[in-house]
């Protein structure tokens, strides 16, 4: 079997594809994000189709994975903070209430079709005082994460509970994935790994 084709460079996205035990190569999508308009769940789906489609030009014949996770609330996307101070508006936001994740996955196949999906995953956040904000920003975790913060990091702490899929939440959706490889004939858990 090639190898999968990941069109993402998030070290998350290639930590939870690692977890089938199929071999994949990692090719950043270059597909321009900022004309994609729509709600967070149909942006995602968009976004996810167009990395995987600018991936795939370059990978013939082979299996692509494209993925895009946003973070909302009250209808709008949150995404990487630009300084310290939209990281803390951010967390304001999040602080004692439920926001949403949503993913994108498309996988392409061989023949060229596409499977194409968005989970969402309800996120509870516990009310955060200002000193647990301003320290959390001060780790440096937020500033290059969408929404300012990492579930799977020190973030963990400040969550109430989820409704939904984990891995979601840290950015490919195992759940979904897993049908979609299913799908395609993916043979999990293969040896001799690259």
């Amino acid at each position: 079997m090639e190898p999968i084709v990941l069109a993402s460079q998030s070290p998350r996205r290639r930590e939870l594809l690692s977890l089938y035990g199929v071999p994949f190569v990692v090719d950043p999508s270059q597909a321009d994000e900022e004309h994609v308009e729509g709600a967070g769940d149909v942006r995602v789906q968009k976004l996810a189709q167009a990395k995987c489609l600018e991936v795939a030009a370059r990978h013939p014949g082979q299996l692509v994975i494209g993925s895009d996770t946003l973070v909302c609330v009250d209808d709008e996307i949150l995404g990487k903070p630009k300084d310290v101070q939209d990281a803390e508006r951010m967390l304001r936001l999040l602080s004692g209430r439920a926001h949403q994740v949503h993913t994108g996955l498309c996988l392409l196949l061989p023949d060229g079709r596409q499977l194409l999906g968005v989970d969402t995953t309800d996120v509870h956040f516990m009310p955060l005082s200002d000193e647990n904000i301003r320290r959390y920003i001060a780790s440096g975790e937020p500033m290059d994460k969408a929404g300012a913060y990492a579930i799977q990091g020190m973030a963990g702490v400040f969550i109430d509970r989820i409704e939904g899929s984990f891995s979601n939440v840290i950015g490919l959706p195992l759940g979904l994935l897993t049908q979609f490889l299913t799908e395609a004939g993916v043979e999990f858990f293969q040896k001799n790994l690259m």
